[in-house]
């Protein structure tokens, strides 16, 4: 990840003969009934207690919350770090609004369902020395929570004379963060598959 690191960009992209700018969607509105579909069917999930359905949503959200964390530290971050200045606004301002979708909407899946099932099968009452897996997993999960810098540089980008050293700054945090929270969702699956070991 080390690769990810931004080459110093001027300091603001409006001066001078500006380059094309993209245009700039903070949410994406055509992706809101998905995500309402996606959190009804999980509000419906946890009210009547479906353990197939919470079992789907705290696995199948977990696994594309980490992955999808892994592939932006690891694979996009690298290849940003290489990219110029435009090509880089070019990229967020398609990419960061589907972000602003997808990750909150994962995180809710993994922890409203993983929360109705651990307090469905008892999990949170289980005695020490077990409990402090638990406790390990929470930490993890709280300290992930703290990503996203991508309103940040989607805000930036409206401006009239967005600075484009600020972009770079914005991104280069969302890329390190969204690495780092990867691999702490590692640990986080260590701790989950020690659970269901018990």
């Amino acid at each position: 990840m080390a690769d990810a690191t931004m080459s110093s960009p001027v300091a603001s992209l409006g001066a001078g003969a500006a380059p094309a700018r993209p245009a700039v969607q903070i949410v994406p509105v055509a992706g809101l009934p998905t995500v309402g579909v996606v959190l009804g069917f999980l509000v419906v999930s946890i009210a009547g207690n479906w353990l197939w359905a919470l079992d789907f949503f705290h696995v199948v959200g977990g696994g594309l919350w980490t992955g999808i964390d892994l592939f932006v530290g690891f694979v996009i971050g690298p290849i940003l770090g290489r990219l110029s200045i435009q090509a880089r606004m070019q990229f967020s301002a398609r990419f960061m609004p589907k972000m602003l979708l997808i990750m909150p909407t994962l995180v809710t899946m993994t922890l409203a369902s993983g929360w109705q099932l651990a307090r469905h099968l008892n999990d949170l009452s289980v005695a020490y020395p077990k409990h402090w897996w638990l406790v390990a997993s929470f930490a993890v999960v709280a300290i992930g929570i703290l990503e996203p810098a991508n309103l940040a540089v989607l805000f930036e980008m409206q401006k009239p004379h967005p600075n484009g050293q600020r972009i770079g700054r914005l991104m280069r945090r969302f890329v390190y963060a969204a690495g780092i929270t990867g691999a702490m969702q590692v640990a986080t699956l260590i701790i989950m598959t020690r659970i269901t070991t018990w």
